[in-house]
């Protein structure tokens, strides 16, 4: 199992999110992931911090897509693959209601659907290839090409079935929010898998992101977590998600405690089946801290 680690850039400057870069480098891990939120735009923050690494993998989870065409978003993919050597992981998502339809305007109808034509109109782009796309939401007509730019690998933010179809028949897998091992064996994997094998693919990668801390206060971290991202619970797909693995709200989903309740959590990350696991440290300023230490070290001994 790879071991990837998120970094929070709110607040951060270039400089500090390309030493948090190397550092996480030097270490061992796997793949840095950042977030496409309301600040820095992921896949240009990407870019900027490549010249401080030299062999990392970068990954974004997700893009929202409703704001951006897909051959708007293949063109800034293939830019950023060939800033960083084709170290690009791009993950897409539908995102939310409130930010799709609130803050956007955009009709969020029939995501699943509308998340399927936007993958079989990207696919194409990434490789270079010509699309003339015309499904029944979406058209996609034309042909970037970037020199040096490879095909980056491709996933999609599924937590429902259709979606987690789609992921296996026609991305490289999946990165789940809010989902701890049990889910991931009992549900998350067997399901793209089946899809994946139906549709003549490998089997796809399952990248598990979870909030994490070592603390010796687990209760109160919890709370932190819940007055910080409790909202999330009231999101359809995370809600949907959140009551298949019989969650009251995120802050359940959280790995907690100290090195050695941490590390047996993150093993039965492993054995469900997760291709990945993303450390996303939270917690009070002490608390974020040591958990970014034991990520970095937890990847070295690996």
């Amino acid at each position: 199992m790879r071991i990837g680690l998120w970094i929070e850039e709110e607040g951060l400057r270039i400089d500090e999110v390309g030493a948090a870069a190397k550092a996480a480098e030097d270490s061992g891990i796997d793949r840095i992931w950042f977030s496409q939120r309301t600040g820095w735009d992921a896949l240009t923050l990407i870019a900027g911090a490549t010249p401080f690494t030299s062999t990392i993998g970068f990954a974004v989870g997700v893009v929202p897509i409703y704001p951006r065409h897909p051959m708007a978003l293949a063109a800034q993919a293939l830019s950023v693959q060939a800033v960083t050597g084709n170290r690009l992981t791009l993950g897409i998502g539908t995102s939310h209601p409130h930010m799709v339809e609130g803050m956007f305007g955009l009709s969020m109808d029939r995501p699943a659907t509308y998340m399927r034509e936007y993958v079989e109109a990207l696919g194409p782009l990434l490789s270079g290839e010509p699309t003339n796309y015309e499904g029944e939401r979406l058209t996609a007509r034309g042909h970037i090409e970037i020199a040096g730019a490879e095909a980056p690998d491709l996933i999609l933010a599924a937590l429902g079935p259709r979606m987690l179809e789609t992921a296996g028949q026609l991305t490289g897998g999946t990165m789940t929010s809010w989902v701890g091992p049990d889910l991931v064996e009992s549900y998350i994997r067997p399901t793209i898998d089946r899809a994946a094998t139906a549709a003549g693919r490998p089997q796809p990668q399952v990248v598990a992101a979870a909030c994490i801390a070592l603390t010796d206060d687990p209760d109160a971290t919890r709370e932190w977590i819940r007055e910080r991202f409790g909202a999330a619970g009231d999101m359809p797909a995370y809600r949907a998600v959140l009551d298949r693995g019989g969650k009251a709200g995120p802050e359940d989903t959280a790995v907690l405690g100290d090195e050695s309740a941490v590390a047996k959590e993150i093993q039965r990350f492993a054995d469900a089946g997760t291709t990945e696991f993303v450390f996303c440290p939270v917690g009070t300023p002490d608390e974020h801290e040591r958990t970014v230490r034991f990520a970095l070290d937890y990847a070295a001994q690996q």
